[in-house]
């Protein structure tokens, strides 16, 4: 397969959520760092990660969230994950992704609770991002 260096992502926007634009400045970052990436929209529930991850073969979910609802949409999440045959697939989340002003390391904590595998506070580079995923993944950096 021609493809075949290239990690696959399947992206998105979860729940009620329209942000978009953070979404397209991800996909194009992500694409620019080599990854194959599904871009799922806004708007998406957490089985549409699932299906789309599968039907993709990807190697890792990353979700992200703008209008303050992320822990609840992103709740069950990891369980899902296990319970469709995706056992183990880095599930990374960020943006805005709790109500209000609390300490990051808390929310963080909460979400690597739920089984995530990393949690980014809004604002945070895409760098940050593909640099956690090189690490997920273990890709060295001249890919």
């Amino acid at each position: 397969m021609e493809n075949q260096g290239k990690k696959t992502l399947v992206m998105g926007v979860i729940g009620a959520d329209v942000h978009a634009v953070g979404n397209k400045i991800l996909q194009h970052a992500f694409t620019e760092a080599g990854f194959e990436v599904v871009n799922l929209g806004v708007m998406v529930a957490q089985e549409e990660y699932i299906s789309a991850a599968i039907e993709s073969g990807a190697d890792a979910i990353v979700v992200s969230s703008l209008y303050g609802q992320g822990e609840l949409d992103c709740r069950g999440m990891r369980e899902k994950c296990d319970e469709a045959g995706l056992k183990g697939i880095p599930l990374l989340v960020g943006g805005n992704i709790v109500i209000g002003k609390q300490k990051f390391e808390d929310v963080e904590r909460r979400f690597k609770a739920m089984g995530f595998d990393r949690a980014f506070p809004p604002g945070t580079a895409p760098e940050t991002t593909i640099e956690a995923l090189r690490e997920l993944l273990h890709i060295d950096g001249e890919n």
